[in-house]
């Protein structure tokens, strides 16, 4: 596994979203989950439903509830190391952020869910944990609801802060650092079922409410790119796992999710999840 991901390191991932394309002088529109059922390539299998699976480490709904913390004050930079970037890990785990084990080196998988807090917390996304962050780590503030009255397993992604929320039980057990659709109109050309095409669209995430569907195990092939154990939920939307999932919306529609949350999300969430998708992101 190690060695295919390294050897997909530089591959380009997008995401993949709604597309026009043209080729052999006929043009049209597809879904990218149609195209794929059609002719994808997969480096894995197609999953079955999942099971309902108990809410591990639930975060409160009030941030009263929140267990106590007592943050160390130390001023951490990336690629810090020590007992304070351990608490750190702690205590986003605890919350339900995802930084990786709690190995004390800070590095890009603590880096994205460290960003993922700062948003919910309404501080400017950075890497470096000062003051302000440990402050807030002492009284976290729960993630904004987007849906009041949704189910109580469901999942909201927050165009306008880039992060998705999975509630078990009502409450938030799993918070991410995302990026979804750029926005910006966009043509590719690839090979595809053996002929060069081209593929163009508006690389948007569109807003709405959905329904988890079908998922692939491991690496998924789609004409725009390489997946991680995608999981779609709007034709060929889906959240999955990327190696870049910068700042900002830079996919093609889909919702990019850090590499250790598409690792796991999978036995979180099964199939027929309500997917809520609200807001807009500003530049």
């Amino acid at each position: 596994m190690m060695r295919g991901r390294r050897r997909l390191a530089a591959a380009t991932l997008v995401a993949v979203g709604a597309v026009t394309f043209a080729t052999a002088g006929v043009t049209g529109t597809a879904q990218a989950g149609t195209a794929a059922a059609a002719g994808a390539v997969t480096t894995g299998t197609v999953l079955p439903a999942y099971s309902a699976l108990p809410a591990r480490g639930a975060v409160p709904a009030r941030a009263t509830a929140y267990p106590p913390f007592s943050a160390p004050g130390k001023t951490l930079k990336l690629g810090a190391k020590g007992s304070a970037v351990k608490a750190l890990q702690a205590r986003l785990k605890e919350l339900g952020y995802m930084p990786g084990s709690a190995d004390g080196s800070y590095g890009g998988t603590t880096l994205m869910a460290v960003w993922a807090f700062q948003k919910v917390q309404g501080i400017q996304p950075t890497s470096t944990v000062a003051a302000r962050t440990w402050k807030a780590l002492e009284n976290p503030r729960a993630p904004k609801v987007l849906v009041p009255g949704g189910k109580a397993t469901r999942v909201e992604v927050n165009l306008t802060k880039q992060v998705m929320v999975l509630y078990r039980g009502g409450t938030p057990v799993l918070i991410s650092h995302i990026s979804s659709g750029s926005g910006i109109p966009y043509t590719e050309y690839a090979t595809w079922n053996g002929k060069r095409q081209r593929f163009s669209g508006s690389a948007r995430t569109p807003t709405g409410d959905y329904k988890t569907t079908w998922r692939v195990k491991g690496w998924h092939r789609s004409y725009l790119g390489q997946l991680y154990n995608p999981i779609f939920f709007n034709g060929g939307i889906a959240l999955h796992g990327a190696l870049s999932v910068p700042l900002y919306p830079a996919s093609h529609g889909c919702v990019r999710l850090p590499m250790n949350v598409a690792e796991i999300l999978p036995g979180m969430l099964g199939k027929g999840v309500p997917v809520h998708v609200r807001g807009a992101f500003r530049r």
